[in-house]
């Protein structure tokens, strides 16, 4: 499962429920006031502050946070998030930062966040709802209550996304072995692991600020999501052309930048990762259907695909063939080939599904 930088997952930590700044945050919201708090100092901040008056030795507490929120200006906390550096700060980011925000107080915490880099938190006097601005991630600091209701919600959503997966990745085994597979299977398998890996991502942000509340949530999501990106992986593997590690690395990035009204388009997911008709028949090259196989290392599963010429060629290879790939002595050989001969007789007894 792709992370959120470690500076995002640290600032999200220092801000889950019980913490001193989410104390001082709720209290914020409670007196019904607005604020802008950038965490870090710095002549960075000091180069876009005017006005304000700064503070000596003032120790951070949730108290002093809201009453210094009562003025109208920002406040400004140091790096350790233990002392409040200044307050009543007039800040003056550049405009020519773009911004999605329409509340001059949420655009000014953007564009703080953009030049400086350092985690703006803006609360919004109507919304009542602190918001957090880092890295150009946007995440809104609800309430405990609503954000595990919104986690379960998401896991369900989540579970039945991977039971999709996973029929789609168990009928693409079955039409590679029966030499049925095109195209739109192959995307299929991408495109489900895909919004898998970025529904996760979404739960992963909300679950970051339950804290310890979140430790279940993240072992749900942490068995859901496991193997998407291996899944990726292999897969593409299997099919790109050209096949190289430049070629690999390129169809992730352009498969992660798809616009989510897009994913759902097959024949629009074919053409970024450069597949042409959806039902031209395809054979993999095996690196999925070998990753599979328990207990074989990596560059043993490489030297197969490299040492056969064909997918069909490495599933009818015997024992004594399989024992001449480097790295697969008697007793591996004769686990691979059980395993192949599992897959083709579950394959024999399988019926391709509708399309």
């Amino acid at each position: 499962m792709v992370k959120y930088a470690s500076s995002t997952l640290r600032t999200l930590e220092r801000l889950v429920p019980g913490t001193g700044l989410r104390q001082g945050l709720e209290r914020i919201i409670q007196q019904g006031k607005g604020a802008i708090i950038v965490l870090g100092s710095g002549k960075d901040i000091d180069a876009i502050s005017s006005g304000g008056f700064a503070l000596h030795r003032a120790a951070f507490t949730p108290a002093k946070l809201a009453e210094l929120s009562k003025m109208d200006g920002g406040i400004v906390i140091d790096d350790n998030h233990d002392m409040i550096v200044a307050a009543n700060v007039h800040f003056v980011p550049s405009n020519e930062i773009p911004t999605d925000e329409t509340g001059s107080r949420h655009r000014t915490a953007q564009r703080i966040a953009a030049q400086t880099g350092r985690p703006v938190v803006a609360v919004s006097e109507g919304r009542r709802i602190a918001t957090l601005y880092l890295e150009g991630q946007k995440v809104e600091l609800r309430s405990p209550t609503e954000i595990a209701a919104r986690v379960n919600q998401e896991l369900l959503t989540l579970d039945r996304l991977r039971r999709r997966l996973d029929e789609a990745e168990i009928a693409l085994t079955q039409l590679e072995l029966t030499g049925l597979a095109n195209n739109r299977h192959v995307v299929r398998v991408l495109q489900r692991a895909e919004l898998v890996r970025r529904v996760g991502l979404s739960i992963e942000r909300e679950a970051v600020t339950l804290g310890d509340e979140g430790r279940l949530a993240f072992i749900q999501l942490s068995d859901m999501v496991r193997g998407i990106e291996h899944l990726r992986e292999v897969t593409l593997r299997d099919y790109l052309r050209p096949r190289t590690l430049k070629a690999l690395n390129s169809a992730v990035q352009k498969l992660e930048a798809v616009e989510e009204s897009d994913l759902e388009d097959p024949l629009n997911v074919a053409r970024v990762l450069g597949f042409m008709d959806l039902e031209d028949p395809v054979t993999p090259r095996g690196y999925r259907v070998i990753g599979q196989v328990g207990r074989l290392p990596d560059p043993v599963r490489d030297e197969m695909i490299k040492h056969f010429s064909s997918f069909e060629k490495m599933l009818s290879a015997t024992s004594s063939d399989l024992e001449k790939v480097e790295g697969i002595g008697t007793a591996r050989a004769s686990y691979v080939r059980h395993y192949f001969d599992r897959l083709i007789a579950n394959a024999n007894d399988w019926s391709p599904p509708a399309s």
